[in-house]
């Protein structure tokens, strides 16, 4: 598993790869326009092809890109839910231009409550979305994000995202998930222990398969298991705790599954601090299984 962070792109796409480098990222997560804003300038052709560059000369691992927050592709308000579709292939464009490994979104609210429709709209929306990209849709892969199930917010089971995906009708090399840890656990998935992983990868794996798993943003949660309550915390910090985050690096199913941070603080040392946590457990986890490996080899029959 290979941890990086969400970085901020403020002084530039190369500087924020150099930034990801220096506080010990092995792959990252930016925003590609503004996250608060419906429209954003115009892809600058040349600034992207200097990051896409660079990235190559370090030869750097994933790089996703995450859409505005004002997307809402679950809501039945059909004027926001046609912007949210324009606004989503503007995203995927966008992705492409960076070669990113995904493009992470949210799919919004569903005010009536019936999950069942709100799949389908978002679902066909993402379609849509896709077939909007043109060619750009082609060589870029969406990510869909769980919740932590506050309020009216879609997404947040495994159920809800397979519907969606299920009613966009796109195979994995299109549309895939992202499995936000402390949204996650606030929902009530067990991600503090071992056999919550098991469990949890057991639901994620027969609701929507495995091979749609490519990114997991690693956050601790500020807050008890099903607070529905979204309050990140560092690594080790919240009521995930580290050996919930040791368990999900040493779990085999999730060998070459990337993890980003997006954690609150002060940049360089919010980065620095909690990839350097993730590090050590993997450490820790690898030293586990060749002591595992030794005693296997050791043992009498």
């Amino acid at each position: 598993m290979l941890f990086g962070a969400h970085v901020s792109v403020s002084k530039g796409y190369v500087h924020a790869l150099e930034y990801a480098l220096s506080v010990g990222c092995e792959c990252l997560q930016l925003f590609a326009k503004s996250p608060r804003q419906w429209r954003g300038p115009a892809i600058d052709v040349d600034a992207a092809a200097e990051f896409v560059d660079a990235r190559r000369d370090v030869v750097f691992g994933p790089v996703y890109t995450h859409t505005a927050y004002l997307i809402n592709l679950a809501t039945d308000d059909a004027a926001l839910r046609e912007r949210s579709t324009e606004a989503l292939a503007d995203e995927l464009v966008r992705g492409a231009a960076f070669h990113a490994d995904g493009v992470v979104t949210h799919l919004g609210n569903d005010p009536g409550g019936d999950t069942a429709a709100a799949a389908r709209r978002a679902g066909r929306a993402i379609a849509a979305a896709f077939e909007n990209a043109g060619a750009a849709g082609h060589d870029t892969r969406l990510l869909l994000e769980n919740t932590a199930g506050a309020g009216r917010t879609f997404g947040g089971s495994f159920e809800q995202l397979s519907a969606v995906i299920d009613a966009a009708d796109l195979a994995p090399e299109r549309l895939g998930v992202c499995l936000d840890t402390c949204h996650g656990f606030a929902h009530g998935l067990a991600l503090d222990r071992p056999e919550g992983w098991v469990r949890a990868l057991d639901e994620l794996e027969n609701a929507i398969g495995l091979d749609r798993l490519a990114l997991v943003h690693a956050n601790d949660c500020l807050f008890e298991r099903g607070s529905r309550r979204d309050r990140h915390a560092w690594i080790g910090d919240g009521f995930i705790g580290e050996a919930g985050f040791e368990a999900m690096i040493c779990e085999p199913r999730l060998e070459g599954v990337s993890a980003v941070t997006e954690m609150p603080g002060q940049a360089p040392e919010k980065d620095a601090v909690n990839i350097a946590r993730l590090r050590s457990l993997r450490e820790r986890c690898d030293a586990g299984a060749g002591q595992s490996a030794v005693a296997r080899t050791t043992t009498p029959l």
